[in-house]
């Protein structure tokens, strides 16, 4: 037995940390599974009054950019006095940054618990060991940013080509040679020809929507389940006919990184939410006339001008469509100073808006807006919220 394993560690429980950084590695990397669960029962033949097993964080980055409750109750445990000795295979288990490494080896060497891997056992209130399991942590955490680097710059030199694979939405499938072809099955391809022949119809995203609903027509969903992938029927919703709508990969064109990650600091930890759209200008690849597409890229272009036109929600001064309703020129008309769309707010608490329900006075008012700002001249500012 090791001589810094006391009986004054050993009076006290053992605690296995068990962790993997993804589901994928989690159902395919079995043997280190079996690996990190087989010290258990190493630590009970040391002779540990009890041993206990944190697994909670299987599938959970050690990156620091995730929640891990598992860790957390390590932490919890250690803080408590009754752990004589943290058990895990390398130190990229525990932590992958050095701010939960240095902080997890500050409250074991005060409560004077020791961390043991196959290597060895180490106390972090000697200074060799305490060294020892700095160096450890800290190349762990270069050996992830390492390995990160390289497979980014791998990634992007292979999108780079349109040859990166990644799951394609519903009417595409990935062929033998690698290329992106329109879905052998007749019923899929049919049904996304049809939303774009509704769209050039109706043109509206929620129209068409609508249209599916009350046609009682099923959308092609691709579900997936780690690593497995598969094609359902479901039920019209609206953001899939948008998806459709939207992605240029329809229109043949080969495009990649349309969405980026954004980091923000939530209790002074870094949370990192994804699938923020970027701008066209911004998008890391886009190939056109890479394959066969459902509509062209000009159709395209328009669709995604009509659909920018519908949305008026938005804060920007393009031209927007009419809207329906009894207010007149709802959606057209714009201030005459700022530009921005004028739109009609049926009672306010500050009493600035004006409730206006028939098109009759609708007109009336127009009018009486078009006098007082031919009237007002440069001298006085007029609102455009009313």
């Amino acid at each position: 037995m090791n001589t810094k394993i006391t009986p004054d560690h050993l009076c006290r429980a053992a605690v296995v940390y068990v962790r993997q950084s993804t589901m994928t590695q989690v159902t395919g990397n079995l043997e280190s599974q079996r690996w990190q669960y087989d010290l258990a029962g190493a630590a009970a033949s040391t002779g540990f009054a009890s041993v206990s097993v944190i697994d909670d964080d299987l599938g959970r980055s050690g990156s620091g950019s995730t929640e891990r409750p598992g860790f957390e109750r390590l932490v919890a445990q250690v803080c408590s006095g009754n752990v004589g000795a943290v058990y895990c295979i390398e130190a990229s288990r525990l932590a992958r940054n050095g701010r939960d490494w240095h902080h997890l080896i500050d409250l074991c060497a005060l409560a004077g618990t020791l961390v043991i891997d196959p290597d060895g056992a180490y106390d972090p209130r000697l200074v060799n060991d305490r060294l020892l399991l700095g160096l450890k942590g800290t190349m762990s955490e270069y050996e992830l940013s390492l390995m990160r680097q390289r497979g980014i710059a791998a990634r992007d030199s292979k999108a780079g080509r349109g040859e990166l694979r990644f799951m394609l939405p519903p009417g595409f499938c990935w062929s033998e040679a690698g290329k992106i072809e329109i879905d052998p099955d007749e019923h899929v391809a049919e049904t996304i020809r049809l939303v774009f022949a509704k769209f050039r119809e109706l043109g509206s995203g929620r129209q068409v929507f609508l249209w599916l609903r009350s046609a009682d027509i099923k959308m092609p969903v691709v579900l997936r389940n780690v690593d497995v992938c598969k094609l359902a029927w479901k039920a019209p919703a609206y953001h899939s006919v948008m998806q459709i709508l939207h992605n240029p990969l329809y229109a043949g064109a080969y495009a990649f990184g349309r969405r980026a990650q954004r980091t923000r600091i939530v209790d002074g930890r870094a949370r990192k939410a994804t699938g923020v759209r970027k701008p066209r200008d911004e998008w890391s690849v886009l190939l056109r006339d890479n394959h066969q597409g459902y509509i062209s890229w000009g159709e395209y272009e328009e669709n995604h001008k009509l659909l920018t036109e519908n949305a008026h929600m938005k804060k920007n001064c393009d031209r927007k469509s009419a809207r329906g309703g009894r207010a007149l020129l709802t959606g057209l008309m714009r201030c005459g100073r700022c530009g921005r769309m004028m739109r009609v707010f049926y009672g306010s608490a500050k009493g600035n808006a004006i409730a206006i329900s028939a098109a009759a006075t609708m007109l009336t008012w127009v009018s009486a807006f078009v006098s007082a700002l031919a009237a007002s001249g440069s001298t006085a500012p007029l609102r455009c919220r009313f």
